[in-house]
């Protein structure tokens, strides 16, 4: 891969349950570049679940745990994710005819 630095960013989702923390999730990266490095801390058993599905659905690749003190995640945004709407971040948009 070529190109610049990768930047880095830190989510705390702390103890949150997992529909809170995809909400403030997508809030937090909405606006961010491409190819930035989001790790997710999250204490919610389902986050392991819950990250990687939610990637699939917006196109974000999913890179898996983190070693950390707390349970993190790490994801990494793509250029084009779906739009989603804003009280469902896991589900995509209509389409519209």
């Amino acid at each position: 891969m070529s190109g610049g630095p990768v930047s880095s960013v830190v989510f705390d989702g702390g103890d949150q349950t997992c529909v809170v923390l995809l909400l403030q999730l997508r809030r937090s990266i909405t606006g961010l570049p491409a190819a930035t490095v989001v790790h997710v801390v999250a204490t919610d058993p389902a986050a392991p679940l819950d990250l990687p599905a939610w990637c699939h659905l917006t196109g974000h690749e999913y890179l898996g745990p983190v070693a950390a003190d707390r349970p993190t995640y790490a994801l990494r945004l793509t250029s084009t994710p779906p739009t989603t709407p804003g009280t469902n971040p896991w589900r995509p948009e209509p389409t519209r005819h």
